[in-house]
This record gives structure tokens, sequence and C-alpha cells, in this order.
């Protein structure tokens, strides 16, 4: 007589494959580190690594190093001349500013200065008038009718 033998399907290799999940897809310097010293530990006694392998390997980490410090350093320059965009363009309060305006095509636009805002990363010029202005857009400054300065 025979009967029949069914196999659960849970226990098939296939269905208990778990996937392993690990923290970031990049590497730093951390880890680089724990990858050399795991290597230096667990290589051949008999066939230790080379010095060449070793002083390339070292190489890379100070280079990873450096690219580090400088990504830091490139940030902080860039809050930095965020924050002194703002002052920069404060000196443009109380000037007389001419800008064309891309929907009125040949027609020059002027007013007064009355506050610097940053939006979206950039600066805009808020004019007496209640009119916002991108400062890239500004042609023309002056402090006085009469006395004129390009920008």
């Amino acid at each position: 007589m025979m009967t029949d033998i069914s196999i659960d399907p849970s226990l098939m290799l296939s269905s208990t494959a778990s996937q392993r999940n690990t923290g970031s897809s990049t590497l730093g310097k951390d880890d680089f580190l724990k990858i050399l010293i795991t290597q230096l530990r667990n290589q051949d006694p008999l066939k230790p690594m080379e010095d060449k392998e070793f002083i390339s390997q070292m190489a890379n980490f100070s280079s990873l190093e450096q690219m580090t410090n400088m990504n830091r350093s490139l940030e902080q320059f860039l809050q930095f001349q965020k924050g002194n965009s703002l002052l920069q363009y404060a000196d443009l309060i109380g000037k007389e500013v001419e800008w064309d305006d891309p929907a009125q095509q040949n027609l020059k636009n002027n007013g007064t200065v009355a506050a610097v805002l940053m939006q979206s990363g950039s600066a805009v010029l808020e004019l007496s008038d209640g009119t916002r202005i991108d400062a890239l857009s500004v042609k023309k400054l002056s402090s006085s009718p009469g006395s004129e300065t390009t920008k």
C-alpha cells in the first residue's frame, strides 16, 4: 500500500531564503576601515598581504577620508554663501533699480528697493510699490535719479 506523502512548501529552501537588509548603499571611511581590519585578521598566515597591496589600500582609505572632509567643507561653504547672499543684496535697499520684465518685451521697469527676501535659495527684491522681482533681473542701479551705476 502506498500512502500519499506531501511536502510542506514552507520547508523548502527557496521559500525560507531571507533577504538581508543593510544600512546604507554607500560605504564610508569607517566601513572601509572595518573591511581592511577584517581582511588583515583573516589573511592566510602563510601568505600574508603584500606590502604594496596594504599601502594601496591605505592610500585609498586616505583619499576617501580627504574627499569626505572636502565634502563637509564645501557644504559649510555653501551654507555660508547662502547667508552672505542676502547681505550682499541688502545694500540695494533705498536704491533705484531698472529691470527687464520678460512678459513685457522692450519695456523697462523701474522702482525703489524697499526690502530683500530669500525665496527658494535666491534673492528677491521687494520694491516700494509691493512688486517683487528676481535680483538677477536688475539691469541698472542708481542711488538717486541723477547718479547712475551699472550693475
